[in-house]
């Protein structure tokens, strides 16, 4: 799954923060995270537990000065976490979502992507229609906006406060 959580990702975002200084390919990023360290491993494990994101947002404050842009940016990593989190019912297991505060172990459990294959189709649909609104409402099909996103991150509606 992948057009869920950047779909959902970019979504909440946008409807949140309204920052035009946002960067949402660092925010996909740690949207897909999660899952990617998961696969690598072998199932669910930290990444699905809500010590990661805390984890990675304590070492982006503490690392990157206040007020910086790198600060700015990379904010957008635990952010995205957490959304994988949220969108992907990571809650759900609680033994995983709240290690290691309920034991050190974990059971051999899938990735909570790879439990619902049926619904993921649908799911995955309805983030390529999140994210076809997020093209169309910031004109990507234009060549400068969509230079302006895989260099910065920024989108165009975001500064222009359009919703739709």
């Amino acid at each position: 799954m992948l057009l869920w959580f950047v779909g959902t990702s970019f979504l909440a975002v946008w409807f949140v923060f309204r920052d035009d200084q946002f960067d949402y390919r660092v925010l996909a990023l740690g949207a897909l995270l999660p899952d990617i360290v998961d696969i690598a491993s072998g199932g669910a494990w930290a990444m699905h537990s809500i010590i990661a994101p805390i984890v990675a947002l304590v070492i982006v404050m503490a690392v990157a000065r206040r007020g910086s842009v790198g600060r700015r940016r990379w904010l957008a990593l635990p952010i995205g976490m957490f959304m994988h989190l949220v969108f992907d019912g990571a809650f759900n297991n609680t033994k995983n979502f709240w290690w290691p505060l309920t034991g050190i172990s974990f059971d051999d459990r899938p990735l909570p992507s790879f439990d619902r294959w049926g619904l993921n189709i649908a799911l995955e649909i309805a983030g390529a229609l999140m994210l076809a609104w997020v093209w169309k409402t910031n004109s990507l099909s234009s060549p400068d906006a969509r230079q302006r996103f895989i260099r910065t991150g920024r989108l165009v509606g975001a500064t222009q406060g359009e919703v739709g």
